[in-house]
């Protein structure tokens, strides 16, 4: 082996020394858990191999709880991705001071990751029934919110909890492609005598919208795994999947490990998916915007 080779060699020995933490990490608590649960979705508990599980997860219990999983995840999701896009053109192209923009993506940074126990007991605190803003609400402006049907503790209460992460992720994510807009872009459409509305519809919108679409693909993927805000805010009853894969796996009465595996197949299938496409987009995006 020449000098320059082995050179070569303990360059490329030292690249991958520095990743091997990540790869552990990647295998230990990733990729290991992954394999156990697929494993497992087809094993019964003498660890024979069945396909009860599977089939298990067409009863009418859990597929209305994967039935209202993918609307929780849809519609925080799809709010979040409404809002959020706003906020980041507003702080981006509009004509908001820089401060905001840097306010408002150190906020996003941690609000993106504010979730579980804190913020359910957030928005118990803010709009659970004795609430501040329940008792502002009714004490000075004689609105009883919860006199109108809202609860906090339902389908659209969790959504609004689920929005508080998603709109800030939302944020952070798009950002960058509303940066990568070309100036270039917005003078040649106006030389070519488009308006701003024909400039967003025909030029702007269809070079963002892998972007757009590609992160609320995220979202949604990122709701549908959510467990630590659900349990904390409703407990065990609302039927969402994480909350019925817990019971299956750490319950007392609906203890079935195996039927839990099953049902986290179902979610890795479905937020794999999700993820799938995501990074498909956004790699059309990427080319786009290069």
């Amino acid at each position: 082996m020449s000098a320059k080779q082995a050179i070569d060699f303990r360059k490329t020995a030292i690249d991958w020394l520095g990743i091997l933490p990540f790869l552990l990490f990647a295998v230990m608590f990733l990729i290991a858990p992954t394999l156990y649960l697929v494993t497992g979705a087809f094993l019964n508990p003498a660890g024979e191999f069945t396909f009860d599980n599977i089939s298990g997860l067409f009863t009418d219990k859990i597929l209305a709880s994967y039935w209202i999983s993918i609307r929780v995840s849809l519609a925080s999701s799809l709010g979040g991705a409404f809002i959020g896009f706003f906020l980041a053109w507003a702080v981006v192209l509009g004509g908001l001071p820089s401060w905001i923009r840097s306010s408002l993506l150190t906020f996003s940074g941690v609000a993106s990751n504010f979730a579980g126990v804190p913020l359910a007991f957030a928005f118990l605190a803010t709009l659970g029934r004795t609430g501040l803003v329940t008792l502002l609400l009714r004490d000075w402006f004689g609105i009883n919110l919860y006199a109108t049907g809202f609860n906090l503790l339902s389908f659209i209460g969790l959504t609004i909890t689920y929005m508080y992460f998603q709109i800030p992720l939302m944020v952070l994510i798009i950002t960058p492609a509303l940066d990568g807009l070309k100036k270039e872009w917005r003078e040649a459409a106006e030389i070519l005598g488009a308006t701003n509305t024909q400039y967003w519809m025909k030029v702007a919108l269809p070079i963002l919208f892998p972007s757009i679409l590609g992160t609320t693909l995220l979202l949604f993927a990122n709701a549908f795994g959510a467990i630590a805000t659900a349990y904390s805010l409703t407990g065990s009853t609302f039927n969402i999947v994480p909350i019925q894969l817990y019971a299956q796996i750490r319950g007392d009465v609906l203890h079935n490990p195996n039927l839990g595996y099953a049902l986290a197949l179902g979610m890795i299938v479905i937020t794999g998916i999700s993820n799938l496409i995501y990074i498909w987009l956004r790699m059309r995006a990427e080319r786009w915007q290069k």
